[in-house]
């Protein structure tokens, strides 16, 4: 009989471990009275509207991406929050992901968060006076199975509707989970994080027990410029609003202190990268503000604090033709709550109304259905805003390099792949599609660097084998002159070529083929593997050197 693999036995010992260290701890615990807490709040104590939620994110991913065929390379690019002329996009977009582990990571936060505000909700309505099954608004299925998912869908549509750029993913839900939570426990919401860590931490051991890695090179852009911040904040909001309302219908003495709100408010936002307020400058460039982004945190515990615990005793009243109103403390910190909302959400509005160049797109392109791709050099992103803006020093009229997809139909014009990641890949894939297909695209760079100067580039699309060239770099000229003469390596649809100037008098050819030579004016070029030599003179120089990538 064979022996089972170690792999399997390690994640058997995972589960184990796992299991059996809680089946000991209940036991130990006995009674516990969560179980009643739960069965208080959720039907048979199970937070059913954070799995269905949770059920219907993960069949977008398997089902509409095409995540089950291809788990770990869905299509994104037709399911981002492009454009209000967009409408699926727009619809999608929240519930969508980049990637397997994009997903996990939204699902995992999901699991730990949303039972929190779906708890702080209650399936059983406990405002005074009302009973269960006296209402639809009091049914506890109705509101486990239909409200609480209803409303997850309806902020996952502000969340696309109000995003700046083209979001995907369901974090801005996530952190509307975390905003209910937050303003009702949160402590909690703060352990909450933890035990996520802990669940990716589990889900990675089972996934890979055994992980070995070496240093290497790696194309990396800041950690903190791959943050959908505008997202996060907003979803955040709009959680804690809807969590105000909740924690306000509560007695004064049950809602949470003031040091625990702001403690477990600032402890959040730190965790979540919240501060890491930042630009896009253009190109491969991003601006960080660090400072700004402390003092906003701060500014923002403060103001749930107020929000929350904040007594119901008048600040002003007013009367005016013969109507009369009070103006709360507490209603205060709301309306500050709610018109930061706005602010953030507002700009969105004319960048989503107008986002895709419809002008000719500058090279040659390669048509897939209603796509056009591309590649271009410090072209104008066409995505960015219609209305150039500038503040303190940084513009949102920038340019960008790389592979540009295109679709008008869309509504969509992206920068798929930057030109810095290509060079440092060689090939890239770019995946187009829609509901019910998908298409790769591959492009593909190759190039000669040139002794003392840059490098000679050509890049092509098609698919992984062979492709159609559609960019070539400038020529580039070597450094050194040689016997009087300048080298210059010039790169074409065809292949790359020699050009020797001597004076008025200018010659060429072609590159050599894999250990063949060819003379030019007296200089001699050897091609052997990955490099060309030139020889005259008796002396031997390696001009060329093939570009290599990881």
């Amino acid at each position: 009989m064979d022996s089972l693999p170690v792999d399997l036995l390690q994640r058997a010992a995972v589960a184990a471990a796992l299991l059996g260290s809680l089946a000991v701890v209940a036991v130990v615990d006995r009674p516990s009275p969560a179980g009643a807490r739960l069965r208080r709040r959720f039907v048979l104590g199970v937070p059913w509207g954070t799995l269905v939620a949770g059920v219907g994110v993960l069949a977008v991913y398997l089902f509409v991406q095409g995540g089950l065929r291809h788990w770990y390379s869905p299509v994104t690019i037709p399911f981002r929050a492009w454009s209000y002329l967009y409408p699926l996009g727009m619809a999608s977009a929240a519930f969508s992901h980049g990637g397997a582990g994009h997903l996990v990571g939204n699902l995992v936060g999901t699991l730990t968060l949303a039972p929190l505000a779906e708890y702080a909700w209650g399936h059983f309505p406990r405002e005074r006076g009302s009973q269960s099954f006296s209402s639809l608004r009091t049914n506890p299925y109705v509101r486990a199975f239909v409200a609480f998912p209803a409303a997850v869908f309806v902020v996952g549509l502000l969340t696309s509707v109000f995003a700046l750029g083209p979001i995907i993913g369901f974090s801005g839900v996530v952190f509307a989970f975390a905003g209910v939570a937050l303003v009702n426990y949160p402590i909690g919401t703060v352990v909450a994080l933890a035990v996520g860590s802990a669940l990716r931490l589990v889900y990675n051991a089972l996934l890979t027990p055994v992980l070995t890695a070496s240093g290497r090179p790696a194309y990396i852009t800041p950690w903190w410029a791959d943050i959908a911040i505008q997202g996060h904040a907003l979803g955040l909001l709009i959680g804690v609003l809807v969590g105000v309302q909740i924690v306000r219908a509560r007695r004064h003495r049950d809602r949470p202190s003031a040091r625990r709100l702001w403690l477990g408010a600032t402890l959040f936002s730190v965790e979540q990268s919240l501060w890491a307020v930042y630009w896009y400058r253009g190109g491969e460039t991003y601006v960080l503000y660090r400072a700004v982004g402390v003092v906003l945190v701060t500014a923002l515990a403060l103001v749930i604090v107020f929000a929350v615990v904040a007594r119901d005793e008048p600040l002003l009243t007013w009367s005016l033709a013969g109507d009369s109103g009070v103006v709360r403390h507490w209603q205060v910190a709301a309306g500050v709550l709610l018109f930061t909302t706005a602010a953030i959400a507002g700009p969105a509005v004319p960048a989503n109304l107008y986002t895709a160049d419809s002008g000719a797109l500058p090279g040659d392109e390669l048509t897939v259905r209603d796509y056009e791709v591309t590649y271009a050099e410090d072209v104008r992103n066409g995505l960015v805003a219609v209305v150039d803006v500038e503040a303190f020093g940084e513009t949102t009229a920038v340019n960008t390099s790389g592979v540009i997809v295109r679709s008008e139909e869309r509504g969509i014009w992206t920068t798929a792949v930057t030109k810095g990641r290509l060079a440092f890949d060689g090939q890239v894939a770019v995946r187009l599609g829609g509901v019910g297909w998908r298409e790769t695209v591959y492009a593909q760079r190759d190039g000669w660097e040139v002794l003392g100067n840059d490098t000679a580039y050509r890049v092509a699309l098609g698919d992984a084998e062979s492709g159609r060239v559609v960019y070539t770099s400038d020529p580039v000229t070597a450094a050194p002159t040689l016997a009087g003469r300048n080298v210059t390596v010039v790169p074409g649809e065809g292949g790359y070529y020699l050009r020797v100037e001597r004076g008025n008098d200018t010659l060429s050819s072609g590159l050599p083929a894999h250990n063949e030579s060819v003379t030019v004016d007296g200089l001699t070029f050897t091609r052997d593997n990955s490099s060309v030599f030139v020889t005259y003179d008796r002396t031997r120089l390696r001009l060329l050197e093939k570009e290599t990538y990881e």
